[in-house]
């Protein structure tokens, strides 16, 4: 169903317009979708982007900084994250031996294990819902970083 459908509107300002307003509400679509997978196994958006930032960065530590860098959402409180992360077990702190006000933070094996388990279930859902041939996929990366350009 087209933006126009679903959101029930039929006119937008410009072809522009309306795209943008089809990215917005497409984002809220497939972060709706994400938070049913994540909640299954007690995870917040957020919490899944760090500890796919900390296993990319496996075995070298991560600081609070380097989280903040790399997340999706800016506005997320990485340290508060890692606080929860850390309760969980999922991620260990350390002080940085070569500067003792920092922290590293590492992924723990069951941050690692809890990744796993997930991957599987993340590919079956993104084999279910690609609706896009490579090539798609593809040219929609260029104009969307074309967009932030």
């Amino acid at each position: 169903m087209g933006i126009a459908e679903e959101i029930k509107q039929e006119k937008f300002k410009s072809e522009y317009s309306k795209a943008i307003v089809n990215i917005i509400y497409t984002n809220a679509w497939l972060h709706q979708k994400h938070l049913q997978l994540f909640k299954s196994y007690g995870l917040t958006t957020p919490q899944f982007n760090i500890l796919r930032i900390l296993r990319g960065q496996h075995p070298e530590p991560a600081t609070v900084n380097l989280l903040i860098e790399r997340m999706l959402d800016k506005s997320s409180n990485a340290s508060r994250i890692v606080d929860k992360l850390e309760q969980k077990g999922f991620v260990e702190r350390k002080q940085c031996p070569n500067d003792r006000r920092a922290v590293d933070v590492c992924i723990s094996d069951e941050g690692l294990g809890l990744l796993k388990k997930m991957d599987n279930q993340m590919e079956q859902w993104e084999n279910q819902n690609n609706k896009l041939t490579d090539q798609e996929a593809k040219n929609l990366n260029e104009i969307l970083d074309k967009l932030r350009e």
